[in-house]
């Protein structure tokens, strides 16, 4: 009798423990893992991560219904692995990555073009110096056949201060018919650069992966490293990290706020949000030494205090919050003409964003009720009252009013943790290194950052992995701007404000 594929990750974790860092690791054959794809693609578990390490490939998986993570791990033959985006559609950016970085072979990857990779790097892996041919090609855009359909190319460089990325719109007049991505611009290196790093040395360049996001990247990175050394942070160290973490989500939902108004020709509004980001930002460099609050979390603990004026300043800059941002919501709803233009603009469907797993404002805007905060909470935030911020409309609307509570809550949150703080140290001593691996997921403000670290006896990386919740955003854009006008492109692009950079890595 033929063994059934189990498609459900729940049911491969029958009676397995998760280990410190709340995941479960399994070793698993092909069959369970083309079996696992489906699953994904079925609904039964959402994709967190695709990566290969060594002589394996890795699928980090969540079921947040049960509080439940897994790590499944297929051997590598012949430096291939079964696709996933065969069967999953949201894997296949992942898998392109992988192949233009390895030069391992998804087997099946329904879509063969570079992506990392555009034919210009100095030392590409050996195989794919072997396909000189498919590097040198001209990227080939899908093609669109209809009567009066014409291209419009935007990007890579765009006007302003702005990452790089380009998009190639295919019109019919004003209507966009399609769109398409093209990214890679922004590629770093940054799994090569920590490889053989030291903690301390790889932590900094966790930071700047995505500098929007350094707080929670340094978050993520922390919580893995100290999963994998089983190293407990002190109690104060967990609340400031909460505190920095709180503060960089209000920063950038107000400034998003204000650009979505400055995108749909209401200036004022976003000349409001910038100088109250800007107050943000100030008190920010006030109270840890940093604007950014970059390279203030680290592994075991916190490397900046809050001392008593500081916390009176940050309850201060509340207050003025609540007031000024406040008065831009009141404008927000009540003003027809910004109405008419976030109104049933940039659509996702709740299947999509499922299907996708769409992480952070633009998930839980299409009724995905996901937020790692609290489906899969790590220190301060299962110990603090609030709710999760969700809207059915599933567009820009929508997407700007979870924006808007998640303000709020950031505010209430950072009032309860001031509350409990109390004196106590701010690092922790390293435990004795020890060959060990460790993953965490934090919720930053775009959504879901997903991080695994793999230490050898010396407390070097041997890998390095993380995952932004751009990466399974960016191709919803290309759904939600189908249908609509190139004119509302920029306002629905800044309602999802995905990152070039964290994506690219």
């Amino acid at each position: 009798m033929k063994r059934p594929v189990p498609t459900a990750a729940a049911a491969l974790a029958t009676k397995l423990r998760a280990g410190p860092d709340g995941f479960i690791r399994l070793q698993i054959d092909e069959r369970d893992w083309i079996g696992l794809a489906m699953g994904c693609a079925q609904g039964l578990q959402d994709l967190l991560a695709l990566w290969v390490d060594d002589d394996a490939a890795h699928m980090g998986l969540g079921v947040p219904a049960l509080k439940l993570r897994i790590i499944v791990s297929v051997p590598l033959k012949r430096g291939s692995f079964p696709s996933v985006a065969k069967n999953h559609p949201a894997a296949c950016r992942l898998e392109r990555s992988i192949r233009d970085l390895h030069g391992v072979e998804p087997k099946g990857l329904p879509d063969q073009r570079n992506w990392m990779d555009h034919g210009k790097w100095p030392s590409p892996p050996p195989s794919l110096k072997k396909d000189a041919a498919r590097r040198d090609a001209a990227y080939a855009f899908l093609a669109t056949e209809g009567e009066g359909l014409h291209q419009i190319a935007v990007g890579p460089v765009h006007a302003g201060i702005i990452e790089p990325g380009h998009f190639r719109f295919s019109v019919n007049g004003e209507a966009v018919v399609r769109l398409e991505e093209r990214f890679g611009y922004t590629h770093k290196g940054i799994a090569a650069l920590c490889k053989g790093a030291d903690i301390a040395t790889a932590a900094r360049i966790a930071a700047r992966i995505s500098g929007d996001s350094t707080v929670a990247y340094s978050y993520a990175y922390a919580l893995a490293i100290e999963a994998a050394l089983k190293w407990r942070p002190p109690p104060r160290a967990i609340l400031l990290r909460g505190i920095m973490a709180e503060i960089e989500r209000l920063s950038h939902h107000v400034n998003d706020v204000g650009a979505i108004c400055n995108d749909a020709s209401v200036v004022v509004l976003h000349a409001h949000c910038t100088l109250l980001r800007e107050d943000i930002l100030r008190t920010a460099n006030q109270c840890f030494g940093h604007r950014m609050m970059m390279d203030r979390i680290v592994p075991g603990g916190v490397a900046a205090d809050l001392s008593a004026a500081g916390a009176e300043a940050i309850q201060a800059l509340l207050a003025r919050c609540a007031t000024n941002f406040e008065a831009v919501v009141r404008v927000y709803d009540e003003a027809p003409s910004l109405q008419d233009r976030t109104v049933s603009t940039g659509n996702v469907s709740a299947e999509l964003a499922r299907r996708f797993g769409a992480g952070g404002h633009v998930g839980r805007a299409s009724g995905r009720a996901f937020d790692t905060r609290l489906n899969f909470p790590y220190g301060p935030y299962e110990a603090l009252d609030f709710a999760m911020a969700l809207h059915a409309g599933g567009d820009v609307d929508a997407r700007v009013w979870v924006r808007i509570e998640e303000v709020r809550s950031s505010m209430a949150l950072i009032r309860q943790m001031l509350k409990l703080l109390v004196p106590g140290p701010l690092m922790s001593v390293m435990p004795r290194a020890r060959a060990s691996e460790g993953a965490a997921m934090v919720e930053g403000f775009r959504g879901d950052i997903f991080v695994t670290v793999r230490l050898d006896d010396r407390a070097r990386l041997v890998n390095f992995y993380a995952r932004d919740p751009s990466c399974f955003q960016w191709p919803l854009l290309e759904a939600a701007i189908e249908g609509n006008i190139v004119a509302d492109f920029p306002l629905c692009n800044k309602s999802f404000n995905c990152s070039y950079s964290g994506h690219d890595m």
